[in-house]
């Protein structure tokens, strides 16, 4: 039988974040038309706890432990390689993939993120299914366009750096995936020469029976005062600290003008401390990790992404939609998700905007209640996991 294999920097379970979602999805996918032969990188032993998950799937695997950043980042400066490369960089798992393409009979390579690209032997004669997922260097180059020295430098150098790597890993896949019809076509204005490079578009999807507010009870703590607005997110992740700031800085202050018992929540894993400091500010809250998202999503008047680096399809938002909350979103963070702006969710860019569009949808619940509808609507339509990713196997080359 065809067997694959599937190579992710980080473990898929529990998927509780973006790229643990999808990969999680993915893999399941695989693991349905074909066996599957799985490595990845742990950090910690909260890690080491999703194993049981991967070896009910999986015919093998191999995780490896993660480098520490300190010494990735020394080892990428001395190799003048991307440190975001060097960071999931491990021999074992090296080894283990050699040692797996020689004794089982792997048809395909799907590759979970561009990190993972130098783990494919340029030797491999079989199909190779790269899932880039977004333009990591682009993001890179837009954290330099707005930091000082000495970061300035070194988000130019993983954006040089980077982009070059993914290229090689688009020449040498059969097929190079993305997030997004927007992301691809970033990635192939970006090439120097696309000639010979095949780029296709994969979207993310929702687990709407998961992600149902018939069956999710609001967050207690989200019963006193109001309206409440909810962000969400891995909060020390740079875009979402930024989008967290903007809105506890210059959009609340507007809000709570008008509506003065207004709570404006930050829910999400690890919160910097300029996360925590928000926390100080009149009417901000900042959960940190919670068990469970969808208690917050379900008490919200609003949710809000006020991305101004957003790059690929935003789960946070499909989750609130599927949740029937009506949110307000950036363009940025709307990429990837062909909803229409005033019925299933709310667009507007900078501070001014953003809070003239809160105002207005926190003034209207009967509108903020049809927003909610139509938005559960539509990502049942066009976003579940199953229609998403009906055409993966074709991809591989694998019969589904």
């Amino acid at each position: 039988m065809r067997e694959v294999l599937f190579l992710a920097h980080r473990v898929p379970f529990p998927p509780d974040r973006g790229d643990r979602i999808r990969s999680s999805h993915l893999l399941r996918r695989i693991a349905e038309v074909a066996p599957v032969h799985f490595g990845c990188l742990i950090e910690d032993e909260a890690d080491s706890a999703a194993l049981p998950a991967i070896e009910a799937l999986c015919a093998s695997h191999h995780c490896a432990r993660r480098p520490p950043l300190a010494r990735a980042g020394l080892f990428a400066l001395a190799r003048c390689e991307p440190v975001s490369v060097a960071a999931f960089s491990a021999r074992s798992l090296h080894a283990w993939v050699r040692h797996t393409l020689a004794t089982r009979p792997i048809a395909a390579i799907f590759v979970f993120s561009g990190q993972m690209a130098p783990y494919v032997p340029e030797d491999f004669a079989g199909r190779v299914v790269m899932d880039m997922v977004d333009v990591d260097s682009a993001k890179y180059e837009a954290y330099a366009a707005l930091a000082g020295q000495p970061r300035r430098w070194l988000y130019a150098r993983e954006d040089r750096l980077l982009r070059a790597l993914e290229e090689r890993a688009a020449r040498r896949a059969d097929l190079t995936l993305f997030v997004s019809a927007e992301e691809r076509d970033l990635f192939a204005a970006r090439l120097p020469l696309r000639d010979g490079i095949a780029l296709g578009a994969l979207g993310n999807g929702i687990d709407a029976v998961a992600f149902d507010p018939s069956g999710v009870a609001p967050s207690a703590e989200l019963a006193e005062g109001g309206p409440q607005i909810v962000f969400t997110g891995q909060m020390d992740y740079p875009p979402n600290v930024e989008a967290a700031a903007l809105f506890a800085r210059e959009v609340l202050p507007r809000l709570r003008a008008v509506h003065g018992e207004a709570r404006f929540t930050v829910v999400g894993r690890s919160p910097t401390a300029a996360v925590h400091a928000l926390g100080r500010l009149p009417g901000v809250r900042v959960t940190g990790q919670v068990p469970d998202v969808r208690p917050w999503l379900a008490g919200a008047d609003l949710v809000v992404a006020p991305l101004t680096i957003a790059r690929g399809v935003q789960n946070k938002v499909l989750e609130a939609m599927a949740m029937a909350r009506p949110v307000l979103l950036t363009s940025g963070a709307a990429t990837g998700i062909a909803a229409r702006d005033g019925e299933h969710f709310a667009i507007a860019d900078g501070a001014h905007a953003f809070g003239s569009r809160a105002l207005d949808l926190l003034g209207d619940a009967q509108v903020r209640r049809a927003m909610g509808a139509a938005a559960r609507e539509f990502v049942l339509e066009h976003h579940a996991w199953e229609s998403v990713l009906a055409p993966l196997p074709a991809m591989l080359g694998i019969p589904g």
